[in-house]
């Protein structure tokens, strides 16, 4: 496969250097111009630069710890605490004044529309931000957070502003999953309508029975997701992109409440094991795969993403730590949601003007483990490539901020491995019948040349070196 890629991008640069050879008769065809391998994996012999001006590049993205719903230690914590703390950290860590902020973006999904409107200004004044900073919510359910960060990128392209933050945030403990009123008579007469009121735990079902996801390979799936996420936790990888929060706690059983510091994901299980796994009910199905510990955990959290053009950034002389390359957003069978990634992925991919193989990294959404399992076998994905450092099923699933906190662990896990990194995927599925993808490359504006050497001959270069 990466010998195919290597092929197909030397073909490229191929007929890119055909267009340097002038059309003059009667000259020796005798030292073409050949395309060589670099660093870049296509071919110069010349330092690329795969950068403009006009790029929206992301300066920052951090998130808080990710905490177990009703049980961790974020359950007493306030929404616009959560968000307030990575809100100041953004500044405090850039050094960016918050006035500058064109938009603040915030995706949420359970929390109540107008409330968590005026929760996210609240934040942004306990964060220390003027009053002429504005904000709004976005709710695209599961991919509010990654939505956030797409609206602020197409702001940013669109001339609307410079500088923008994008974010979320889900307070589970507090907002329950509830459908509010009652459900339009219409409804029953359009099955896909109806579809849209399936129970997501059954969407997961009906995808593993569709698709043949067996219970065994859900299983390992969400073991391999605790214990890449317990390693790197105990390494410290996630140390450069997790805000510790500090927040009252009250105790279950004492009711004691105290003041504490919460610096690590507390729903991490590196224990767990599939003889373990193997012994917890199926939830939403009699006889059915989906079960607890295969699925995504209930989490509190919130994440922030500081996005600016790249003028901006260099004239503030700020490092880049990603470039926003596309986004897309698609619809699929509300049945079976799951497979979303599967359509959207392709579709991010295609609008950077690369291919899946192109893709370095991928932060995909661990819903349920069925459903990750089949985008994963349906676009061939290299497991290796695939939430190297756990994904939801360990980490937590707060909906909407998960888009955010997959954006901040993506970025600061392509800076660490560098070039083996160039681009990466953030991709989740959708409530409802929807699937979402952004590509982003890392920060490095330039690839630096392997093969430069001295020129024997001067051929075709310059008209002034003839």
């Amino acid at each position: 496969m990466e010998q195919a890629s290597s092929s197909r991008a030397a073909g490229r640069q191929a007929v890119l250097l055909n267009h340097l050879r002038p059309a003059v008769s009667g000259q020796s065809q005798e030292n073409p111009i050949l395309a060589q391998a670099c660093l870049a994996g296509d071919s110069a012999a010349y330092e690329r630069r795969a950068s403009g001006l006009d790029d929206v590049v992301v300066i920052s993205a951090l998130r808080t710890p990710m905490c177990k719903a009703k049980r961790g230690a974020l359950k007493d914590c306030p929404a616009d605490d959560m968000l307030a703390a990575v809100l100041q950290a953004t500044v405090d860590r850039t050094g960016v004044d918050p006035a500058a902020f064109g938009d603040v973006v915030i995706g949420s999904v359970l929390g109540p529309s107008s409330q968590r409107a005026n929760e996210c200004r609240i934040a942004m004044f306990l964060a220390g931000y003027p009053e002429t900073v504005p904000v709004r919510t976005v709710n695209r359910q599961c991919s509010s957070g990654l939505q956030a960060v797409a609206d602020v990128a197409a702001a940013i392209r669109a001339g609307f502003y410079t500088v923008g933050l994008a974010g979320g945030v889900e307070a589970m403990s507090q907002t329950p999953m509830a459908w509010e009123g009652g459900v339009n008579p219409r409804a029953a007469k359009n099955k896909k309508a109806m579809s849209c009121l399936i129970p997501m735990g059954v969407t997961s079902e009906n995808v593993a029975a569709k698709y043949g996801i067996a219970r065994e390979v859900q299983d390992k799936m969400a073991v391999s997701s605790h214990q890449r996420a317990a390693k790197a936790r105990d390494t410290g990888r996630f140390k450069e992109e997790i805000v510790p929060v500090k927040t009252m706690w009250k105790d279950p059983k004492s009711g004691e409440e105290k003041e504490i510091l919460v610096e690590h994901d507390d729903g991490i299980r590196p224990d767990i094991s599939t003889a373990a796994l193997s012994k917890l009910k199926a939830v939403f199905k009699k006889d059915g795969s989906t079960t607890a510990g295969n699925s995504s955990q209930v989490t509190d959290g919130a994440a922030a993403v500081l996005m600016m053009t790249r003028r901006e950034a260099l004239q503030r002389q700020l490092p880049i730590l990603g470039i926003f390359r596309s986004f897309a957003a698609v619809g699929v069978d509300p049945a079976i949601m799951g497979v979303g990634p599967a359509v959207a992925i392709p579709e991010a991919v295609k609008q950077a003007g690369l291919t899946v193989d192109d893709i370095d990294l991928f932060e995909l959404n661990e819903a349920f483990a069925s459903q990750a399992t089949y985008c994963c076998d349906k676009l061939g994905l290299d497991r290796e490539k695939v939430n190297v450092n756990g994904g939801a099923i360990a980490l937590g699933h707060p909906l909407g901020c998960t888009g955010a906190r997959c954006t901040a662990t993506l970025l600061h896990e392509m800076q660490k491995r560098g070039k083996s990194a160039r681009f990466g995927v953030v991709s989740m599925c959708i409530g409802s019948g929807m699937g979402a993808a952004a590509v982003f490359e890392r920060g490095g504006e330039t690839d630096e040349p392997k093969n430069v050497r001295p020129a024997q001959k001067m051929s075709y270069l310059s008209r002034d070196a003839q």
